[in-house]
């Protein structure tokens, strides 16, 4: 009996802009609430913000990071796509960072230990900065750039109790949101209609 190969067409439908709008979304909720004060933080706020970064940054980002692992190592169907290797790590990771500060809002817990959870995305942004710009992505560089800034500023903030701080996070992921919509609508009429967006 011949073993038989199963191999899948290769797919230009990269489904980042799940990802993307999903983290922009989040963006928008939690970093305009930090940085406009509206609605004034409460209990009940903290449960609604909970559930929102729970499922648009949090399950939005982590299923675009398995889906994308899945199409490179299972079913190679993103082919000469090695960038998109660290977009899945990056989805995948900060998906499941989202879903345990998703959580920890929810129940209102101590935000202090986040200072020290921001070290290693740190890390994974400043990894994201320098995979996108090697590979020339200018727009995905960008977001990491966004990231880089917010995660950089949650160190100091979390781990010291700066309450201003907390005003300059919520400036950074506004202004990151801001660049995620842009990049979930560049990507979408490139892929739906065949149009260039990109700067």
């Amino acid at each position: 009996m011949e073993t038989q190969i199963i191999t899948f067409a290769s797919s230009p439908f990269v489904p980042v802009a799940i990802g993307f709008f999903g983290l922009g979304t989040g963006y928008f909720i939690w970093g305009g609430q930090a940085l406009f004060g509206f609605p004034k933080t409460s209990p009940e706020v903290n449960r609604s913000l909970g559930l929102w970064g729970f499922w648009m940054p949090g399950f939005m980002q982590f299923l675009t990071g398995i889906y994308l692992l899945t199409g490179l190592t299972w079913f190679n169907v993103f082919r000469n796509a090695a960038p998109l290797y660290m977009a899945g790590l990056a989805f995948t990771a900060y998906g499941i960072h989202w879903f345990a500060m998703a959580h920890r809002r929810y129940i209102d817990s101590s935000a202090q230990l986040d200072g020290w959870m921001a070290i290693a995305f740190l890390f994974l942004s400043i990894l994201g900065v320098d995979v996108f710009w090697r590979a020339g992505d200018i727009p995905v560089m960008i977001i990491f750039v966004g990231l880089t800034l917010i995660y950089a500023t949650e160190v100091p903030t979390r781990l010291l109790s700066w309450e201003f701080g907390t005003r300059i996070i919520g400036l950074f992921q506004f202004l990151t949101g801001v660049w995620l919509m842009y990049c979930t609508y560049a990507i979408t009429v490139n892929l739906a209609l065949g149009a260039k967006v990109w700067i």
